[in-house]
């Protein structure tokens, strides 16, 4: 048989002997937001999961949840504005597990609201250091740390999923801050998957649309409103965290090995089509 015919490695989307950092990886309650339902996918493919939260309550339930369905998980209290949270957390991976294979950059704040007219200066900074320099931070030493790992398939050391939005590609909000610091993520997310590359580090970003979390839905949402979000789709389903997850542990997983710097929507199309009012 001629090398030319032998088929390459197909690739897997187990994680095992992967370890992982999930930041927001609480939620309210029992509910399941983003962060708990990326932590506990990338668990049932076998990765051990460094769940880390504001909130130790929330982000300690989370790991009952993944040790209930037989995974491997940790929990942490951390504050992603804090540079010292930031490296305390990514030691503890390093000192609990041995290594760090990913980093799931999922905190986000909804931050300033009103207009360039209207928003608080301190509030716009403070939700920059919570929605952008948190994600740098994580990186800036997360990184160091996969860069020790032995290179697996393509020559991939580790790799970094940032959490954008929709409302970052096209923004269409009434308030300026969120849409431009998710628009922001994105773009970092392109600049640090070209800064880091040739490293072997991937970095990719989701951007979610109108999914129905916890955090979204707050102190309640009327029918009325969850049919509107609805209609901004074209698959006339509501998203849920579940989603959003499935797209995170796609990119972190070797199925995904030769995808760097790009940006994946999970929006039920929203983003790519325009809804003439009647």
């Amino acid at each position: 048989m001629s090398s030319s015919s032998v088929l390459p490695p197909r690739p897997s989307r187990r994680l095992d002997g992967k370890v992982a950092i999930v930041t927001g990886a609480g939620s309210l309650g029992d509910g399941l937001g983003n962060g708990r339902a990326i932590s506990l996918l990338l668990a049932s493919d076998g990765a051990t999961v460094l769940c880390a939260d504001r909130d130790l309550a929330a982000a300690e339930r989370t790991v009952e949840m993944i040790v209930q369905e037989r995974g491997k998980a940790a929990s942490l209290c951390a504050d992603v504005s804090s540079e010292g949270d930031c490296e305390k957390l990514v030691q503890a991976a390093g000192e609990m597990f041995g290594r760090l294979d990913i980093l799931i950059n999922n905190v986000g704040i909804m931050g300033a609201k009103g207009t360039a007219v209207e928003a608080s200066a301190e509030e716009w900074a403070k939700g920059l250091s919570i929605n952008v320099t948190g994600m740098v931070l994580m990186a800036k030493y997360a990184i160091p740390l996969m860069l020790k790992n032995e290179p697996g398939d393509g020559g991939i050391r580790g790799n970094v999923v940032n959490m954008g939005s929709i409302s970052g590609l096209q923004g269409g909000t009434p308030h300026l801050f969120y849409p431009t610091s998710k628009g922001a993520v994105v773009n970092m997310t392109r600049s640090m998957a070209y800064n880091h590359g040739r490293e072997g580090i991937r970095v990719n970003c989701v951007c979610p649309g109108f999914l129905y979390t916890p955090m979204v839905a707050g102190n309640g949402m009327s029918e009325e409103v969850r049919e509107m979000r609805r209609q901004q789709g074209l698959l006339n389903t509501e998203g849920n965290a579940w989603d959003c997850a499935a797209a995170v542990r796609f990119l972190a997983s070797d199925e995904a090995r030769w995808i760097t710097g790009t940006t994946i929507t999970v929006d039920a199309g929203a983003t790519c089509s325009y809804i003439m009012p009647e």
